[in-house]
């Protein structure tokens, strides 16, 4: 059970309670107080509740539902894969591991039913070094053991790694090139959202224009950092959000799976021989359509 003591903050039960334990979704308080489980000086009250200086708000959170990880025989697209590590093209539309609201048909279900993986990240993350979105497609490590996995963290924690993106924005780019050094946090606006912050961690993107179009960019992008949603919210925030992103782009856009972006390059040092290696995969197909599309009907 977690207690708060009201001091000088104002607004509706569900608002209030959000703002002061801001790690919990505001719809998920509202679930909560509906269910008794949020309760104002020992009793129940509605998520429009006015709060008062001096309420005691007791929260008592219910059971996490049980997750059942299994390996699942889906197909797997796999680019490298020795006894340590295995490098995987993950699709556009796959979440990688599983949640409340995905617990199944995710990559990890596919690795595991593939081969053993790392235990460092517990029982629902295996293996997984570093994640990209579900509707973003291209490279992932993984790793089979422990070992590997904390050579890989160590050279994500390092920045030496290499993983490049190929993302298609709106709007044309007038520069060649650019560094977009903006810190990242949780949007005060909409907790499903990530946002530039002045007290968010650091993040940095690089990016290069390969070819400008009417209405678009074609862009590489290098990631210094590897914050959740970097790329997405880094282009919005200059004012050119991805192509298709339901979450940071406008609505009228190119329709598809999802955003237009792809983890097309990955390199990082071996953990046990220390090579150097490189991967790089092409674009899915609806991406290679849509550019073949731009080239024909919005080309400057």
């Amino acid at each position: 059970m977690t207690e708060l003591v009201i001091q000088n903050e104002t607004g509706r039960l569900d608002k209030v309670v959000s703002q002061l334990m801001p790690e919990i979704s505001r719809s998920k308080l509202q679930h909560w107080i509906k269910s008794g489980d949020v309760l104002v000086n020992g009793k129940m009250e509605k998520s429009k509740y006015d709060v008062q200086s001096g309420d005691k708000i007791s929260l008592i959170e219910p059971d996490p539902v049980a997750l059942d990880l299994v390996p699942q025989d889906i197909p797997l697209d796999i680019v490298y894969e020795d006894d340590d590590v295995i490098v995987v093209n993950k699709p556009q539309g796959m979440v990688v591991h599983p949640s409340p609201g995905h617990p199944d048909g995710t990559l990890v279900n596919a690795l595991l039913f593939h081969s053993p993986l790392s235990t460092i990240n517990g029982a629902f993350r295996p293996g997984i070094v570093h994640r990209i979105d579900k509707d973003t497609s291209g490279l992932l490590m993984v790793a089979k053991n422990d070992k590997a996995h904390q050579s890989l963290a160590a050279q994500l924690k390092a920045k030496t790694n290499v993983r490049e993106y190929i993302a298609l924005v709106h709007q044309p780019i007038k520069e060649e090139s650019g560094i977009i050094k903006a810190p990242l946090g949780r949007s005060p606006r909409d907790r499903m959202k990530q946002a530039v912050v002045e007290d968010g961690r650091p993040a940095v993107t690089h990016f290069k224009v390969e070819k400008n179009y009417e209405n678009y960019s074609l862009i590489k992008c290098q990631l210094e950092t590897g914050r959740t949603h970097q790329i997405r919210v880094h282009m919005q925030y200059i004012g050119h959000p991805v192509v298709g992103d339901p979450l940071y782009g406008p609505r009228k856009t190119i329709k598809g799976r999802g955003q237009f972006l792809h983890a097309a390059k990955l390199g990082f040092k071996h953990p046990t021989t220390g090579e150097e290696l490189i991967f790089e995969v092409p674009i899915p197909p609806i991406f290679k359509s849509t550019l073949d599309y731009l080239d024909k009907t919005n080309s400057i």
